[in-house]
């Protein structure tokens, strides 16, 4: 089995929701009652609970981040406004936005992370990132297009 950020945050969030019933269980025994003294132990292995689902939050992103793949087509995109760009003495600038970038971006392979799957009428998958899925959506009549789960 393959481990993804989706599973780390399914646990953290079973973490959470323990740490909460917990929680809750300690704090309605009444004060000065014999029960409370012996919760206490309870209400740390609440915090050490509390504790594992932020690392496990954690080791998602982290995850997410290492797993993510680069769009690899061969040519990059503004990654807001899709192929907007121009190059001129090796500095590439989105004509929309004027975000500049110091190579020649259009002649290189995409390493955006890729966000989209497109499907295209003839059943063939294409993995994209946003900047290239712009282009697509407007090309590609009868695609489907499914966003991919994000970090």
């Amino acid at each position: 089995m393959t481990v993804t950020p989706a599973h780390l945050r399914a646990l953290a969030s079973r973490a959470e929701a323990l740490t909460a019933e917990v929680r809750a269980l300690c704090d309605g025994a009444p004060n000065g009652s014999p029960e409370r003294e012996h919760l206490a132990v309870a209400g740390q292995a609440a915090n050490w609970l509390a504790r594992g689902a932020e690392d496990l939050q954690r080791a998602a992103t982290d995850l997410a981040r290492i797993q993510a793949q680069p769009c690899g087509l061969p040519w990059s995109v503004c990654p807001e406004h899709g192929n907007t760009l121009s190059s001129s003495a090796g500095v590439s600038t989105c004509r929309v936005c004027r975000r500049t970038w110091n190579y020649d971006r259009p002649g290189e392979p995409c390493k955006e992370p890729v966000t989209w799957k497109v499907i295209d009428r003839a059943g063939t998958e294409t993995r994209m990132c946003d900047g290239h899925v712009l282009g697509a959506r407007a090309a590609a009549q009868g695609a489907t297009f499914l966003r991919l789960e994000q970090p």
